[in-house]
């Protein structure tokens, strides 16, 4: 009996010549539609799915390969004994290969200028019900679900080597296929049709196998398309602490203005800086905390360029990433064989969910999104902002946003000088703040800061306002706030609240 295969693909990539070559090697081809047709237009033989049914595509081909002698040829049993006689009984032949990618839901769901109607009629029906009848029966048929498959198929098959591992590699691929498919459908419903998230769906392919994770006993996995946001032109590959560093790094620089650096060591900046140039950008942040900067991540907003290379090169850096590299500076950077050097590829971060593991399931929230309040802040105290500090607190504020809590931090020429973070106490994260900036030789006298959220005590306003900050910024909405104040204006300083709160756990 002639062997068979149904084919009926939405991305008709590569189709022609695996049609071609599965005819060559004794397959009798079914197939629907469009699929059909392209086939016959390139002289290959074909037999239309309708023909091979005897009952007409309906309903503008919403059914056309929801048929027993379809899914009875692609589920029957070959080493069953009743199904054999029940095959032959109702004549289903066996179908052996069944190659289908679906309606391009994916493609239309996110996109604003296709209406809901078309959205829907982009859910396929029929296809994955054939792809799972055959992932199912992998025993006895392949299935392919993406014309990426096509080539080690086909010298599989030719060279006689369709074996049961094979099937089974095809079938896994299969259901998950179907399940991220049927994902984008589910979640598409809640969302737009129920605007309700009843269910959190994690369905990402596994990219890569880090070397370990946070450390040397940990494993670690890397999903999803990070590569398509970063490429790594040179260097070891990215462990799992890099890429964490990276996204904090790349998540603030991308928030400042033109010209911007930021240096970060364990998620938390170290250095960020926006000047005239990229190379003063680099030199300003560097000089918030050199000692911490070895060995950190930096990442800038603009191209860089033989003269940052240079200056890159003088201490050690983990990964350096930024939207592009001269090619000169590339050189000099290659020189440190181990050194990541990173391409942004597309400077926006579209995650919209923040998801953890907890014992027993997870909690998500949205991402923190906020800006700040150009239009809605309020100077609380006696003394007013002037320009300048306005213009070093809104830098302080993007900082501190991107710092773990309890978060201070100092900023003067729109440069960090002191980052005090994560610590139990906003007081001892003040004095972490003033104690790096007298380290590194900043003078306080005139530099401004930021605080993630309210001083829930005068305490904190006081030790600031000891090293000669004269402005600060935080959310307010302490039940003391009315005390802090009155610090700040004791003090001498003006403060302003957002009534943005940033904590970053």
């Amino acid at each position: 009996m002639e062997k068979k295969a149904l084919l009926s693909v939405s991305n008709k990539e590569g189709i022609i010549p695996f049609a071609k070559e599965l005819s060559e090697n004794g397959y009798q081809i079914l197939a629907t539609g469009n699929t059909a047709k392209i086939i016959r237009e390139n002289n290959i033989p074909c037999t239309d799915i309708s023909d091979y049914t005897n009952f007409p595509e309906v309903f503008s081909g919403r059914v056309k390969t929801l048929h027993p002698k379809v899914l009875g040829g692609i589920l029957q049993r070959r080493d069953n004994e009743n199904d054999i006689k029940q095959a032959e009984e109702n004549d289903i032949p066996t179908i052996d290969i069944v190659c289908i990618n679906l309606y391009p839901f994916a493609e239309v769901v996110n996109k604003k200028d296709v209406d809901e109607q078309t959205k829907i009629e982009n859910i396929d029906i029929g296809g994955p019900s054939l792809i799972r009848a055959a992932a199912k029966n992998y025993k006895f048929v392949s299935v392919l679900t993406s014309h990426e498959q096509y080539k080690d198929f086909l010298y599989k098959l030719t060279n006689h080597k369709i074996d049961l591992e094979t099937r089974k590699q095809l079938a896994a691929e299969a259901f998950a296929h179907t399940a991220n498919y049927d994902k984008l459908i589910a979640d598409y419903f809640e969302k737009e049709l129920l605007n309700e998230n009843r269910t959190l769906r994690i369905n990402l392919l596994k990219v890569k196998e880090l070397r370990y994770g946070e450390n040397p006993h940990q494993k670690a996995y890397l999903y999803g398309n990070f590569f398509d946001y970063f490429e790594v032109v040179h260097g070891k590959e990215l462990s799992y602490n890099n890429i964490i560093d990276l996204e904090a790094s790349v998540n603030l620089v991308s928030e400042l203005d033109e010209n911007s650096c930021v240096i970060v060591k364990h998620t938390n900046p170290c250095g960020a800086a926006t000047a005239a140039n990229i190379y003063d950008a680099y030199i300003n942040a560097l000089s918030c905390d050199p000692v911490s900067a070895f060995g950190g991540i930096v990442s800038f907003n603009k191209n860089v360029d033989k003269k940052v290379a240079e200056k890159l090169n003088e201490i050690f850096t983990e990964v350096i990433a930024a939207p592009s590299f001269d090619e000169d500076a590339l050189t000099i950077l290659r020189k440190k064989k181990n050194r990541r050097l990173v391409k942004i590829l597309k400077n926006e971060n579209n995650t919209k969910l923040n998801i953890k593991t907890i014992t027993g399931g997870m909690i998500s929230q949205t991402k923190d999104d906020s800006v700040f309040p150009d239009n809605n802040y309020k100077v609380v105290t006696s003394k007013k902002v002037t320009a300048g500090e306005l213009k070093n607190l809104k830098f302080a504020w993007k900082v501190c946003k991107h710092t773990k809590s309890n978060a201070i931090v100092f900023a003067k020429d729109m440069k960090a000088i002191g980052v005090g973070g994560g610590q139990m106490s906003r007081v001892d994260s003040s004095r972490i703040a003033v104690q790096k900036a007298k380290q590194h030789n900043h003078n306080l006298q005139g530099a401004v800061a930021a605080s993630d959220a309210f001083f829930p005590f005068a305490d904190g306003v006081e030790e600031i306002a000891e090293n000669g900050i004269t402005a600060i910024v935080q959310p307010g909405g302490s039940i003391r706030d009315q005390e802090v104040i009155e610090a700040a204006n004791q003090n001498g300083i003006s403060m302003i609240f957002t009534g943005i709160r940033n904590f970053k756990h």
